[in-house]
């Protein structure tokens, strides 16, 4: 009898209906294609345990002038430094303002326009909307500055365990964030209140932020009708993103200091934190799809799992959304809370190298990619924090990976499977169930878990096939081309 491959394309597809992903992988976790095999991505190890008060919002590394390495992480209620052993050093600023964990919308009175919307009908999501707190955390040559979205403050630490962190002097306050550019000129987004403004300080002076003819020290707003939501450093410019549209700002030097440029429309960024810088470009995580910035212009991302994420994701807590660089695999994870959950427990991760999608459950809330460490360093919602990309430990989640539907044919004959032939580094990593059925919206029968041998000995009928793995030993399996023994049955 014929033998046939159930070799399908990489990544996952997961828009539309069920038979839009037919040959396709539909659903996944914790799994990625490396040199066209399919495996595990690397499991974690517990580097900190309960380091914070509540979930980090905002999370850098770096190395001092000593070649110290620090890791620094903002909570909405406090702001921590831990050395490269792991203690932990509380640097909240005095006179913080502590802002919210979680975002809140007030759809009851007073929290809409008078008039919208339906008599006896449940108020929509529109009301007055407060996000959760997040920080945006730089560095100034070897110091850590940083600003709370609520707090407003531009704040420095220096190095000193034993001090907290302090207010930059005369810098502006009401602000919605920071980023220190390439010429390291720091620059306050949201300036003093004003959403659309941008201040920065002199040159190598975060003190002196009054423009004068003597100085570089300056200001601009942003003509957009959108607020600013972030700025991050991009192929030698300094990119910043509202919640509708996307500027580049280039140093020009004096008289004007920076030329700014819209790059982007209906490009908006959903969260303050939802973006990430690679060599392929800036990507972030809009309102319904994702962006790139090659340098010169922003493009949307094709993504072939948008139903999977936007139709899952909730909408009251995006704000809590976030994206993490994972350099060593060419990959940019965006992390969301679901429509389920208060906090972020899911995962969509973007393999820019290869152009393919891949997703998943998994709870973090804050993270720096490797490099001032040796793997990247993630924490989660209980403030736990995690080497990456090391060892084969996942907790207890399941790491699989399933199909979509394959017909045989035309799909109006049964296939009957009575072989397959697994294609493993090592049998008996992943165990197989087929699942079959007769009509696109019919009942499904599941068949197995089988462990592989070859060959494997099954006995399967029906229209339409689905297949399923599930790894079973933690470990670097690898899972190639699987192919399955068919005869084609009757119409019936």
């Amino acid at each position: 009898m014929p033998l046939i491959e159930l070799t399908l394309p990489k990544g996952l597809k997961n828009n539309g209906t069920d038979m839009q992903s037919e040959g396709r992988w539909r659903d996944g976790n914790l799994i990625r294609w490396t040199e066209d095999a399919l495996g595990p991505v690397g499991g974690w190890i517990e580097r900190m345990a309960s380091a914070y008060a509540a979930a980090p919002r905002g999370m850098i590394a770096w190395e001092d002038d000593a070649s110290a390495r620090w890791i620094a992480a903002g909570t909405y209620s406090h702001l921590y430094v831990s050395n490269a052993s792991g203690t932990t050093f509380d640097i909240t600023p005095a006179g913080f303002t502590s802002g919210i964990e979680d975002a809140a919308v007030n759809t009851g009175f007073g929290g809409g326009f008078f008039g919208t919307g339906f008599f006896g009908q449940p108020r929509p999501d529109t009301g007055n909307y407060s996000e959760a707190t997040t920080w945006d955390l730089d560095t100034w040559g070897q110091y850590l500055v940083g600003c709370s979205s609520d707090d407003g403050k531009l704040y420095e630490w220096q190095l000193a365990t034993g001090t907290p962190a302090a207010a930059i002097s005369n810098a502006p306050t009401s602000n919605l964030g920071v980023v220190v550019t390439d010429e390291r000129f720091v620059f306050a987004l949201g300036a003093g209140g004003n959403p659309r403004h941008i201040q920065w300080c002199d040159f190598e002076d975060n003190t002196l932020w009054t423009a004068a003819s003597t100085n570089q020290a300056g200001d601009h707003t942003l003509q957009t009708s959108g607020r600013i939501q972030a700025g991050i450093r991009a192929q030698g410019q300094t990119l910043i993103i509202t919640d509708r549209d996307a500027h580049r700002c280039v140093y020009t030097g004096p008289p004007f200091i920076h030329q700014f440029e819209k790059v982007g429309d209906a490009c908006g960024l959903v969260a303050r934190k939802a973006l990430a810088n690679t060599p392929a470009g800036v990507f972030w995580m809009g309102q319904n799809g994702f962006f790139r910035y090659n340098g010169s212009s922003v493009e949307q991302v094709p993504c072939e799992i948008h139903d999977k994420v936007f139709k899952n994701r909730s909408t009251a807590q995006s704000s809590k959304c976030w994206a993490v660089t994972n350099g060593q695999h060419n990959e940019v994870w965006f992390f969301y809370p679901s429509s389920a959950s208060v906090e972020v427990d899911s995962y969509a991760a973007f393999d820019y190298g290869q152009g393919i999608w891949t997703f998943g459950s998994l709870d973090r809330t804050a993270g720096v990619d490797r490099g001032i460490f040796r793997t990247p360093i993630w924490a989660d919602a209980t403030s736990s924090v995690y080497d990456h990309e090391t060892g084969y430990n996942y907790d207890s989640n399941t790491i699989f990976i399933e199909s979509g539907p394959m017909n045989i044919g035309a799909g109006d004959n049964t296939a009957i499977v009575t072989k397959v032939i697994p294609d493993e580094a090592a049998l008996g990593d992943v165990q197989l169930t087929l699942k079959s059925r007769y009509y696109p919206t019919g009942a499904e029968t599941s068949h197995g878990p089988y462990t592989a041998v070859n060959p494997t000995s099954v006995r399967v009928k029906g229209r339409q096939l689905r297949v399923r793995l599930e790894a079973q030993l933690p470990g670097k399996w690898r899972v190639g081309n699987y192919r399955a023994e068919v005869r084609q049955g009757g119409k019936r």
